[in-house]
């Protein structure tokens, strides 16, 4: 029994990335310590993604998302917004491809801003990534 109880936990998926759409807007999430949220939508058009972390986030002027791995990348913007509960960052802007770059060939995103900093494992993500993509290029209706 406890054999089966630990083969199910090895094979579930608790920490996964995944694409999809809410409406005509294309989403693409990964739960775990620090929620990343990312969405477009076509009828603006804009891209966000939403950090999320339950150990919250300190008012900082500049987020910096470090991309470790193969395609190693490091961006940096002052456009970011606090929640007022101080849990989520979130960014918007029109154009997004060094961030999914980032996310689609990389092993790990590290969110910094002021001293504090989250690391999120990116194993699973490409796939994923690449659907958000096809998502992304598709006509709106």
């Amino acid at each position: 029994m406890r054999s089966l109880f630990a083969l199910a936990l090895m094979t579930t998926s608790a920490f996964a990335w995944e694409a999809g759409t809410d409406g005509h807007i294309c989403t693409l999430s990964h739960r775990g310590d620090t929620q990343v949220h990312l969405t477009y939508d076509p009828n603006i058009p804009e891209y966000a993604i939403t950090l999320t972390s339950e150990a919250g986030w300190p008012i900082a002027p500049v987020l910096g998302i470090r991309f470790d791995g193969p395609a190693m990348n490091y961006i940096t913007t002052d456009r970011h917004e606090l929640s007022a509960d101080g849990y989520a960052l979130s960014v918007r802007d029109r154009g997004f491809g060094n961030v999914l770059d980032g996310l689609q060939y990389n092993l790990r995103l590290i969110a910094m801003t002021g001293s504090t900093a989250r690391i999120v494992e990116l194993e699973g993500a490409a796939p994923a990534v690449a659907d958000f993509r096809t998502c992304t290029e598709a006509p709106s209706a």
